[in-house]
């Protein structure tokens, strides 16, 4: 059953080649500057670099994707949660865009991950205050949407941070999605784009997650005194996505059904989801989307290495041979070296063999080791890309 379902994924993550569609989209005019965001940073600059040559460049990747472009300045930040190098990275991104005058032309190359990867706080906020948001955020569950709003509320970079650095001068950025719906002020918490809130939206989500009253002072300070600025208009173009990659595992697997409705929200709710389609009878079903975890224990994996654990313990008894791979484009899950998991019948069978029982290991987030322990790991490695993650479930 699990035969050829890495490949299918593979075939998702290979429709994300940021090269090749940044090739594809490239303006004509010659850019003054270039700038490049992301964990798909390095491909993108590289792309771009071969149509203009000589044009400075600043890369700013993650460090398992960094890697040399000729031509180019390339740095590296923490993710997910932001470095001394983010904030290095930040700093070197605006006063790079700071001198370009009313003629010129800044092409910026946006893929996902870069909330973290380049920071610039605003005034009164520390890297370890805004480092510590970014912790809370990612432990209390919540969508990628509502986290880059905050993050675009502490930012001078972000929620069109970047474009207002560059002003006067003609930005355009083409942009690479690793968000559901494709929301281009929530990829990379929106550098270029103007802001799809406020501060004022920022402290509502903050009071609604149960956050406000733990995040450091400087920054319910910064959000309450907070004012909006206005975004000088960019041109914005998307050019890879989550949903071009499902279709294009549909390609690899002409007989298997997308489901329309993406797996978002607790990884709990989308593995019920997954086993009522597994219910369903024999087949393959594929799936797009982005799940989150709220953090119950100190473990060690994913949100995608949590799903398919969950996964194979909704399945447990199921009266058919099965197969479950939920992987990250980008080839790392979590803070760890997987890109997720692939699961089938005898996977419980086997992390008990180990002498691991699911349910401890479940309870304290602890999914990487179990998963580990039955081979069904799934390794990538970095695949220089990001358009969120990918899911297939084969019922025999």
């Amino acid at each position: 059953m699990r035969d050829g379902l890495r490949d299918i994924f593979m075939a998702g993550v290979a429709r994300a080649d940021p090269g090749a569609a940044v090739a594809a989209a490239m303006p004509v005019a010659r850019p003054d500057l270039i700038l490049a965001l992301g964990k798909a940073a390095v491909a993108m600059a590289r792309a771009a670099l071969a149509r203009h040559p000589g044009v400075p460049c600043l890369v700013v990747t993650n460090p398992e994707n960094a890697a040399d472009v000729p031509g180019a300045t390339v740095m590296s930040g923490g993710h997910p949660v932001p470095d001394a190098g983010s904030a290095e990275a930040g700093a070197a991104l605006l006063d790079a865009a700071g001198p370009l005058g009313a003629d010129a032309r800044c092409l910026a190359l946006i893929s996902g991950g870069g909330s973290a990867l380049a920071v610039a706080p605003v005034a009164g906020v520390t890297l370890e205050d805004k480092a510590e948001v970014s912790r809370l955020l990612l432990a209390a569950g919540l969508d990628i949407e509502a986290m880059n709003r905050v993050r675009q509320a502490l930012s001078r970079l972000k929620g069109g941070g970047l474009a207002r650095a560059a002003a006067p001068a003609t930005v355009e950025a083409l942009i690479l999605s690793d968000v559901v719906g494709d929301d281009l002020a929530a990829i990379a918490s929106g550098p270029t784009v103007t802001p799809s809130g406020g501060a004022a939206e920022a402290r509502a989500i903050l009071k609604d997650a149960g956050l406000w009253s733990r995040i450091p002072e400087s920054c319910r300070a910064a959000l309450s005194r907070g004012s909006d600025a206005a975004t000088p208009p960019a041109t914005a173009r998307l050019i890879g996505s989550n949903a071009l990659s499902v279709a294009a595992m549909a390609e690899a697997a002409p007989d298997a059904r997308i489901d329309p409705d993406p797996l978002v929200g607790d990884v709990a709710t989308a593995a019920a989801r997954v086993a009522a389609a597994a219910a369903r009878g024999a087949g393959t079903t594929l799936w797009g989307g982005e799940t989150t975890v709220v953090l119950q224990g100190a473990g060690r994996g994913g949100r995608n290495q949590e799903l398919a654990l969950r996964v194979a313990r909704a399945l447990k008894g199921f009266d058919r041979p099965w197969a479950f791979l939920s992987g990250g484009t980008d080839g790392r899950d979590g803070p760890t070296d997987a890109a997720g998991a692939l699961v089938d019948n005898g996977t419980l069978g086997r992390i008990a063999a180990a002498g691991l029982e699911v349910d401890a290991m479940l309870a304290r987030n602890d999914s990487h080791p179990a998963l580990d322990a039955a081979g069904d790991l799934l390794m990538t490695g970095g695949t220089g890309t990001n358009v969120a993650d990918l899911q297939i479930l084969r019922v025999g």
